[in-house]
């Protein structure tokens, strides 16, 4: 992660679910109600910097402040459907940086299974994306997100996106060579 990356940035804003293991006073209203202590057992959305920062602090030496739980776009629900069919999942829905909170939760946990879900999702996906950005403006017939181009575009996430525009960009140039090969 680089410090001026925005993807990073805001793969790192997005929010995960915590349980605060110690009360801790005056931040009852992350819990909507200010005036009382955050108890312990509380389960609250923060952000992944946040998260990991209360994770990895100590307060006494045998308890964290927050035990971080998967995100919803992680669970075990998510992944059988990414399993049984990776294009059909709205990625971008579940997390707009779908693929970077995978990777920073991998870094934080040892889950064998989401790191090859992960990997088998992006290979299933990057065909699909490499033949959609090589006929942009024919007639599509289905694949992620269906649809024209721009519903096509909706279901991807943003390194997906990434890799739609470098494709893109690659065919396009292909093209151009391709036709000045023809005129010489």
């Amino acid at each position: 992660m680089s410090y001026y990356d925005i993807d990073a940035i805001l793969t790192d804003a997005q929010k995960v679910p915590c349980t605060f293991e110690l009360d801790v006073p005056l931040l009852g209203y992350l819990d909507s109600s200010a005036s009382r202590p955050l108890k312990s057992g509380t389960k609250v959305e923060l952000p992944l910097w946040l998260s990991i920062l209360l994770a990895v602090s100590s307060p006494s030496s045998t308890k964290s402040l927050v035990t971080l739980d998967l995100p919803s776009c992680l669970t075990p629900r998510v992944l059988n459907a990414v399993k049984a069919d990776a294009q059909s999942v709205d990625l971008r829905n579940l997390a707009q940086h779908f693929y970077g909170l995978g990777a920073r939760i991998l870094e934080l946990f040892e889950e064998e299974e989401i790191c090859d879900v992960l990997v088998d999702c992006w290979r299933s996906r990057a065909q699909e994306i490499g033949d959609q950005a090589g006929n942009v403006g024919a007639k599509n017939s289905g694949g992620i997100g269906g649809g024209d181009g721009v519903e096509f575009l909706r279901g991807l996430d943003e390194w997906e996106r990434e890799l739609f525009r470098s494709a893109h960009e690659s065919s396009r140039r292909m093209k151009s060579w391709m036709g000045e090969m023809k005129k010489n």
